[in-house]
């Protein structure tokens, strides 16, 4: 008796701790924690740990505690499959991933040939800013889903705006050298090419991604031009040191971008003395006017330092928790039938929707400027004074464009 007594002692905490690992959802987080995409990486992951913490403080999904798993893919491909087999490994069943549509297209390739290869140990991926439009087109996979907008659902609204705009002459283009600056490319030419024939497209380059250390080159090209606005899907030091160089040369023009509120983007834009000529497309901002979504941001500011760059990731973690709850289930497989049409109040307001063509999600997206701020506007960004502001909103129904998706499904 006093054996047997010795051994259930001996057993009980191992079984104990053996619960707590079941119990724990893990997520693999991704993203460039080193090199040139670093700094968005990391406010990436401060992000995704706060979106944790927070869900774990009201009982995590399903009972299950969430732990994000960092993995740093230095924004390289092949980097990234080694980063998603040592997640596998290690018992993940869930991956999120944003920066670099390059590793976007590699993630959902492996992850459908691994769920192919291994029933019963599937893996879904969580796209959270890999915007290329061929993840949810020719590239689209039952186990990929996307809560950004794809960048020709940017680009449709961008232009939308721009075409209205009758101060815009001439157009200069300059994106990163991967697919998903390419896209940007070619969709900025064909929609002003329709919406806006006599605008002229006086430059149009590539550069490579995150090598670029001094763009006073690109800029005096720019100038050159007589171009009086400049489209950029730049991101990361690709933006800050863009504008960097803008502002030493004296750029004066107006700026259509994807992603100028991330890391530095601010700090270069306020440098340019630019007040309200640079502007960007996102599916939520600071000064939004929604109070959910202002009340968010400050008490995200207050705990991690940081603005919020990714809406689109609290929209993600939630709607998580909500097809887990619909399906009763954490497993991969009944997540993601239950994630189809899932319709969903986003963070700034208005109702999303998973599209179950192409798994991508359609909400409401903004087009902000950044300049001085007024008395209801509270929130500047990187201490610079300067802040977003709304200059326009275009809700779901009108925020999508056709998917040539054909799903195979399991």
């Amino acid at each position: 008796m006093r054996k047997l007594t010795l051994a259930i002692a001996v057993i009980a905490p191992m079984l104990g701790h053996a619960a707590s690992a079941e119990d724990t959802l893990k997520i693999g987080y991704i993203d460039p924690l080193s090199g040139g995409g670093a700094s968005v990486g990391e406010g990436g992951l401060k992000t995704f740990q706060y979106l944790a913490d927070e869900l774990n403080a009201k009982g995590g999904i399903l009972g299950h505690k969430i732990e994000i798993v960092p993995l740093d893919n230095k924004t390289n491909p092949q980097e990234s499959l080694v980063q998603a087999q040592k997640a596998i490994d290690a018992g993940v069943h869930y991956i999120t991933q944003g920066n670099g549509s390059s590793v976007g297209a590699a993630l959902s390739d492996f992850v459908t040939k691994n769920n192919s290869r291994n029933p019963g140990k599937e893996v879904l991926y969580f796209n959270y800013a890999a915007v290329d439009p061929s993840l949810t087109n020719e590239k689209c996979s039952y186990w990929h889903f996307r809560w950004d907008a794809s960048s020709d659902i940017k680009m449709e609204a961008l232009t939308n705006y721009m075409k209205d705009t009758a101060s815009i002459k001439k157009v200069y283009l300059i994106n990163q050298d991967y697919s998903f600056g390419q896209s940007v490319r070619s969709d900025a030419r064909k929609m002003l090419g329709a919406k806006r024939p006599d605008i002229q497209i006086v430059g149009d380059e590539l550069h490579p991604l995150l090598k670029v250390t001094d763009f006073s080159p690109y800029i005096a090209k720019i100038k050159a031009s007589g171009a009086d606005s400049v489209v950029t899907g730049n991101w990361g030091q690709d933006f800050a040191l863009l504008l960097k160089a803008a502002a030493d040369a004296g750029l004066k023009v107006n700026w259509y971008t994807y992603y100028a509120g991330g890391a530095g983007g601010p700090t270069a834009v306020k440098q340019t003395g630019l007040d309200h000529q640079v502007f960007q497309i996102t599916e939520g901002f600071a000064n939004s006017g929604n109070k959910a979504a202002m009340d968010y941001e400050k008490a995200f500011r207050a705990k991690v330092n940081l603005s919020l760059w990714y809406p689109r990731a609290v929209n993600e973690m939630r709607m998580f928790k909500a097809a887990a709850e619909k399906a009763n289930s954490i497993d991969p497989v009944k997540v993601a039938a239950a994630l189809e049409d899932l319709k969903f109040e986003v963070l700034d307001g208005g109702t999303g929707i998973m599209r179950k063509d192409d798994h991508q999600f359609l909400q409401p997206i903004y087009i902000s400027s950044f300049g001085k701020l007024t008395e209801n506007e509270p929130f500047d960004e990187e201490n610079t004074g300067w802040g977003w502001h709304l200059v326009s909103k275009v809700d779901t129904e009108k925020a999508m464009v056709p998917t040539t998706c054909k799903m195979a499904r399991p």
